[in-house]
């Protein structure tokens, strides 16, 4: 059964920053590509950053320069880097991926770590 564990969010003042992991658990093939995303209250789940096998990176643009996302291939977990925090990047984020495994190719969600930006 594979599972995606996130950590790292909590509460930061404007301008902070914090460090989001996701590290899954499983027999596990291969997994490309990895990727954040987040939904506040009231709106729709949104992209914020995809990472590649292969280091190809694409962001959203409200995020751009501000946030990174990196991986660590030998131990399969990926990271989102959140720098200069605003109160608009309050929201519940979750780690995602297309992984490859005994039952499959699927994509799979974390549980969501609530990260929230205090003016």
């Amino acid at each position: 059964q594979v599972q995606l564990v996130e950590s790292g969010g909590g509460l930061v003042e404007t301008g902070g920053s914090l460090r989001l992991a996701c590290a899954p658990s499983g027999s596990i093939f291969s997994i490309n590509p990895m990727a954040w995303y987040r939904q506040a209250p009231g709106k729709q789940r949104e992209l914020v950053a995809r990472i590649t096998l292969g280091g190809s990176t694409n962001y959203a643009d409200s995020v751009k320069g501000r946030f990174t996302i990196s991986r660590d291939a030998a131990k399969r977990t990926w990271y989102l880097q959140m720098n200069g925090l605003k109160p608009d990047d309050t929201a519940v984020y979750y780690c995602n991926a297309l992984i490859s495994s005994n039952g499959g190719t699927k994509i799979y969600w974390g549980q969501g770590t609530q990260v929230t930006v205090s003016s």
